[in-house]
């Protein structure tokens, strides 16, 4: 029963990274197109991941769906760093 708690605790986390990391995308989609003048604070929640990440879980679909998260954050991240050096340049009038 404590196992099962624990998974359910789990797979609640993951489900609650990944609805970050759609609101986080839209935030910096918002971000880019000059909608908000902050940009989302994407450091603090990669090292929320990396703190998570450091759990050991042991069911394996909760480990190879928190894997997937962790694989879906890399490639949003990869956009975002690039929609922020696209404004600056923008911005500098640099190409």
């Amino acid at each position: 029963m404590l196992l099962s708690k624990e998974n359910y605790e789990i797979k609640n986390k993951i489900m609650e990274f990944d609805q970050k990391i759609e609101d986080m995308h839209q935030d910096f989609y918002k971000y880019y197109y000059g909608v908000e003048k902050k940009m989302p604070n994407w450091e603090a929640f990669e090292r929320e991941l990396l703190v998570y990440s450091r759990r050991k879980i042991l069911d394996f679909e909760l480990s190879r769906n928190f894997d997937r998260i962790l694989f879906k954050f890399q490639n949003r991240k990869q956009i975002w760093l690039k929609w922020i050096e696209e404004s600056h340049h923008k911005v500098t009038g640099q190409k």
